[in-house]
């Protein structure tokens, strides 16, 4: 009975990395991109850290999919 259910565990787990791995990145280039849009409001740069926020976020993001993921 419980060989059964084996399969299903497994793509449960993976779903579940999926949507951590997706967590990490949305979330990191949602952050970092406010962090960037307000250094650009105090420093009138002009969208310009906002862009490297957003490019910073998402390599981080990537940095602790592969941390936290990898194998």
């Amino acid at each position: 009975m419980t060989d059964d259910q084996s399969p299903r565990r497994d793509s449960a787990r993976g779903a579940d990395q999926a949507y951590t791995a997706l967590g990490y990145l949305i979330s990191g280039m949602l952050i970092w991109g406010f962090v960037g849009w307000l250094v650009d409001r105090w420093l009138d740069l002009g969208g310009i850290a906002t862009a490297i926020g957003v490019v910073m976020g998402v390599a981080l993001g990537v940095y602790l999919v592969v941390k936290r993921l990898g194998a």
